[in-house]
């Protein structure tokens, strides 16, 4: 997707994205917005998959799994 659009920017600094552009790329209702050298960047805000994270910690751990309470003792202790 290709295009260019030149807009006004109001006197509180707010600009009109096209409704075309929101569509395709805006996904929720917040935005990145970096500041380039002589130019200002905006991007989608794109939430992480934090799934990939599951099951990915590995713990050498004496307690007994179904005692939750020991393990996380045992995890602060820092004795293991």
């Amino acid at each position: 997707m290709t295009g260019l659009e030149i807009k006004d920017v109001d006197e509180q600094g707010r600009i009109i994205i096209p409704k075309k552009w929101r569509s395709k790329l805006l996904k929720g209702k917040k935005v990145v917005m970096r500041l380039k050298e002589d130019s200002i960047e905006i991007t989608p805000l794109r939430q992480g998959d934090l799934t990939r994270f599951f099951d990915a910690a590995v713990a050498d751990v004496k307690s007994d799994l179904d005692d939750w309470h020991a393990v996380r003792r045992e995890l602060r202790s820092g004795k293991r």
